[in-house]
């Protein structure tokens, strides 16, 4: 009896739950008094991964005038976070094993805010320095936020997605929409009303904080587990799938969204007009990227719903070929809806495909890291192909070829199984 005592008390030890802050393990849902904070901060942190890129473009212009930067220096504003986006995202997966998903998100926040206010500083190269570390902090929170989807919500997981898409999109809408007149209103430089965007970044930081003083109840074997990485993805032919279509789907989203304001320009539209056209699209999106996943299983396949953004995108393009003028605002709905069904497909895909929220955030950086490269090439080709053909006929042909590999892969990462990995 004394001998099979302590063997009993010490299996029963390590079979009960012990209380840790780790927070990468997977766990059960938060209790309802916890999940509407939360839902509510991951729709701030969502909401803060594009306004302060985006709003770069509506001042393109005047940055280049006052600064003396070449039109090609100054689209590096634009093209260093993309290339952020992919060459940090291998990286987040092991900050949040470090310090845990809710710190390292609070960090993000961190970033956003000393990015910002970097760029107050006279020197351009401020201006680059506090680009890049804005779009470190971006980096970190698109892979991480999937991952805590996956592990905080797994029962709303379309739900919280669409959520998160939308909050992008919404974002992104904004800051291309109201950057502006803001800056117009308060008779502001364009490094100040740059920095407006940093107040955003504040509200976010302040409504997560309490998230990380959180504490789960996980076992000890799930805390082992959780930190270390899992490995083997990179064999896996369904997680390159799912990384082909976030990239073929970003790709198509930043070539066109960099691109479509000059294309309505050159068929006769004025440039203010123009640049509304993009929010315009922004806007639907919204609607798009929140419906996809919400309706996705109760009245469409994800594959089938893939097929249709693109589609949908398939026809915007088909009618800018035709009459880019005349039914400008057709063409940009379709691409809006299109484009925004997507981007949240994408996101599904990574939160569906994944077994756990491990697999989650590792696939995440998997397909974020190839993804945004690719997509940060997209602008430059397109441009490339327009300066060798003297026309948008052929860029705009290239985009709705690309359609089709996209669809397939749509398919692909589609199939209701997980991905396969070692860790």
């Amino acid at each position: 009896m004394s001998d099979t005592a302590p063997a009993a008390r010490a299996a029963h030890e390590k079979a009960t739950p012990t209380s840790t802050t780790t927070p990468t393990a997977d766990q059960g849902p938060p209790r309802p008094r916890r999940a509407l904070p939360l839902a509510l901060g991951v729709v701030l942190l969502a909401l803060n991964l594009r306004p302060a890129l985006v709003a770069v473009s509506p001042l393109a212009d005047t940055i280049r005038d006052e600064s003396g930067m070449s039109a090609a220096a100054t689209s590096l504003l634009t093209a260093l976070p993309l290339f952020c986006f992919g060459l940090l995202a291998p990286i987040a997966p092991r900050l949040g094993r470090r310090f845990g998903m809710e710190r390292s998100l609070l960090g993000t926040m961190v970033l956003i805010c000393g990015g910002t206010a970097l760029r107050l500083l006279d020197p351009v190269v401020a201006l680059f320095a506090g680009t890049v570390v804005i779009g470190a902090g971006i980096a970190v929170a698109n892979v991480l936020l999937p991952g805590l989807i996956k592990r905080d919500f797994p029962a709303k997981a379309g739900l919280m997605t669409g959520l998160y898409s939308m909050s992008l999109f919404g974002g992104a809408a904004l800051a291309a929409g109201v950057t502006l007149p803001v800056q117009q209103a308060g008779g502001m430089n364009w490094r100040t009303t740059l920095a407006c965007w940093g107040a955003l970044a504040v509200v976010a930081l302040l409504v997560w904080l309490p998230q990380i003083r959180s504490r789960t109840r996980i076992g000890a074997a799930a805390a082992r587990q959780a930190a270390h990485p899992v490995r083997g993805l990179w064999r896996s032919p369904l997680a390159w799938q799912v990384t082909a279509y976030m990239g073929l789907q970003s790709l198509n989203y930043y070539a066109a969204a960099a691109w479509l304001p000059t294309v309505f320009q050159d068929a006769g539209m004025a440039p203010g007009d123009a640049g509304w056209m993009l929010s315009f699209s922004s806007l639907l999106g919204i609607t798009g990227s929140f419906l996809a996943p919400v309706i996705v299983g109760r009245r469409l396949r994800s594959g089938t719903l893939s097929a249709l953004a693109a589609v949908l995108c398939a026809l915007g393009f088909a009618g800018l070929l035709a009459a880019p003028v005349g039914g400008a605002y057709l063409w940009m709905t379709l691409l809006g809806l299109g484009q925004g069904a997507a981007i949240s497909l994408a996101l599904l895909f990574i939160v569906q495909r994944a077994p756990d929220a491990r697999h989650a955030s590792q696939l995440s950086s998997m397909a974020q890291c190839f993804g945004y490269v690719l997509a940060a090439t997209g602008p430059t080709v397109l441009g490339a192909v327009h300066d060798a053909s003297h026309s948008w006929t052929v860029p705009l042909v290239l985009l709705l070829v690309l359609l089709v590999p996209q669809v397939v892969a749509g398919f692909g990462a589609a199939r209701d199984r997980h991905v396969a990995g070692v860790g």
